[in-house]
């Protein structure tokens, strides 16, 4: 099932009006996607969604705003009035003022408006980015779909603004410049259902209960998820947990958001410990919220040892305090694929008082169990979870076995709100049925490639210095928590002798690439490019080089994935051999 290299700038799957990720085939178009190359951003249809946002949340963001903006006000849309007066307080807290709108469309049919001076849009879009609060893409459609409706014409302007909306990306707000059109609603639920049909929207509430029962592991035959009688077992989480200790999240982001918000909320404020290499906005969301956090960048044992001094450091300064408010991590990290030593870091927090947080988006509940040493378990089932690239999602797992569980379950009784959109659980719903088939094959197929890139890698005269991957990244960790049966995930990286192997490889991978992961087809980025271009010799000191290409594996034949990947290091080889005899 390879899926062909899409143009530059085209949905990846191609024809998929939410398609999570944008084809970028050659080195140079991530470089000049990053610079605001015209050649790049003026022909983009679609991208990552909370790094750009979609043409039809822009399209309805510029009906709007003709009504409600002044003309030198920007908007962003949210779902829910929560969300907007976030979104509000963080600007206020960066000296911004903004207002909040709310439209209703129809009786129960609203958004919100975050309204701002223009010249603050990149503000306000860090909130965006972060947190993964803004509108659903396939919310802003159904209302765009009812205001051209006879019966609800568009919102009547107060002033004429110019539809253009120079801060979303490109300057064709409207409509790609490469001549793409869209599609009518009925070809939009034809391809995007192609792989399956979905639950009538109407069972949207049967879907959520679904995911959050697939989610704790206590179906008995996940084929009978969403009938009204279904059998349910233990969890298979490695705790006592429940759907009702699963909460449902619009992007994998705003779950992680939303834990370090509960946190805060019911613990004296602190700093928090990010430990390891994270996702950008992992971080992002530790410094900007709160008192900020202790970044032990390099998640390895020595880092443990680091973060044991600035417990008791801070346990001498304040004794009757926890020293620290929480610990976020990855199992394991991305893009360097490193487990911490989870058993010794619950220890601590034991010892210490504090809360652990565990992000498994890479190594999924299929491969490992990290429940029973957190507080709570995020993950972003936008990846593998969900597989067909087309829908965003996320959840929070609370463990009940642990100390501040009854606390943390009251406070989201008041502070939890579900503004995951009806439309994307239904369709997250039927994409993650066969997770746990997927995610078998997917990581045998990625162990195959690895084994082979290793093996590569030993050679002298290699262009590949290193192959991360759990396998061989602090390998004693990954195996402690490994369940019986699982793999080590379908994601890994690679760090090469120099830029030209590295560009001459990503160049010639025959394989869809883009931003994202998790997809049940293969998908490739330069990642420190499109991640930390700005920062490029800040995440080198933590041995993420400027070089790295993050590969996630998917669901395609292994004889065609081998031809591919050893195309693809030939191409370096030879580009690494003319480097070095143009250095001799």
């Amino acid at each position: 099932m390879a899926v062909p290299q899409n143009s530059l700038g085209g949905s990846i799957p191609a024809f998929t009006e939410h398609a999570v990720s944008v084809s970028l085939p050659k080195w140079m178009d991530n470089v000049g996607y990053e610079e605001g190359d015209a050649r790049v951003v003026d022909v983009m249809q679609t991208g990552y969604p909370r790094f750009f946002i979609h043409l039809n949340i822009r399209k309805l963001s510029a009906i709007l705003e003709q009504k409600f903006c002044t003309q030198s006000e920007s908007s962003l849309l949210f779902p829910s009035r929560k969300s907007a007066e976030a979104c509000r307080a963080f600007l206020g807290a960066r000296d911004v003022s903004a207002r909040v709108v709310q439209h209703c469309i129809s009786g129960s049919l609203c958004i919100f408006l975050v309204l701002f001076p223009e010249r603050k849009f990149s503000t306000a879009k860090q909130f965006w980015q972060h947190t993964g609060l803004g509108v659903s893409s396939r919310l802003a459609t159904h209302i765009l779909a009812t205001l051209a409706s006879a019966s609800s014409p568009p919102p009547t302007p107060t002033h004429r603004k110019s539809m253009s909306h120079r801060h979303y990306a490109s300057k064709h707000a409207h409509q790609p410049s490469n001549g793409a059109q869209p599609l009518e609603a009925d070809q939009a639920v034809y391809l995007e259902e192609r792989y399956g049909r979905n639950l009538d929207v109407a069972a949207a509430k049967q879907a959520k209960r679904a995911l959050r029962r697939r989610i704790a592991g206590v179906l008995v035959r996940d084929e009978s998820a969403v009938d009204g009688e279904v059998e349910l077992a233990r969890s298979m989480r490695g705790v006592a947990v429940t759907e009702d200790d699963v909460y449902l999240f619009p992007t994998g982001m705003s779950a992680i958001w939303s834990a370090h918000q509960v946190i805060l909320d019911v613990r004296v404020a602190k700093k928090s410990v990010c430990f390891g290499f994270p996702y950008i906005d992992t971080l992002k969301v530790l410094e900007k919220w709160g008192p900020g956090c202790y970044f032990l960048g390099l998640g390895l044992d020595s880092s443990i040892d680091e973060l044991e001094a600035i417990l008791e450091a801070e346990r001498a300064q304040s004794p009757h305090e926890p020293p620290i408010l929480a610990l976020f991590t990855e199992f394991p990290s991305n893009p360097l694929l490193r487990s911490p030593d989870l058993e010794r870091l619950r220890s601590l927090a034991d010892k210490y008082d504090f809360l652990i947080v565990v992000d498994d988006s890479i190594g999924n509940f299929v491969n490992v169990e990290t429940l029973p040493f957190a507080d709570m378990v995020a993950t972003s089932l936008t990846k593998i979870f969900s597989g067909d690239s087309n829908v965003m999602g996320g959840s929070l797992v609370l463990n009940p076995s642990r100390k501040h569980y009854a606390a943390l379950k009251e406070r989201l009784l008041t502070r939890y709100e579900d503004t995951y959109y009806d439309e994307d659980a239904i369709f997250m719903e039927r994409n993650s049925r066969n997770f746990s088939q997927r995610a078998v094959q997917i990581d045998a197929n990625a162990e195959r490639v690895c084994d082979f890139l290793h093996a590569a890698s030993q050679e002298p005269s290699s262009p590949i210095t290193e192959v991360f991957y759990p396998k061989w990244q602090t390998a004693n960790h990954y195996a402690a928590r490994r369940l019986q049966g699982g793999g080590f995930g379908g994601l890994f990286s690679l760090a090469f002798a120099g830029s030209a192997p590295a560009e001459a490889f990503y160049d010639e991978l025959a394989c869809a690439k883009g931003p994202s992961l998790g997809t049940n087809f293969t998908l490739a980025c330069p990642y420190t490019i499109l991640a930390h271009y700005t920062e490029l010799d800040w995440a080198a000191q933590y041995g993420v080089p400027r070089s790295l290409v993050r590969v996630s594996i998917g669901l395609e034949d292994a004889t065609w994935l081998h031809t591919v990947f050893a195309d693809a290091l030939k191409a370096a080889e030879d580009a690494h051999r003319v480097e070095s005899n143009a250095g001799a």
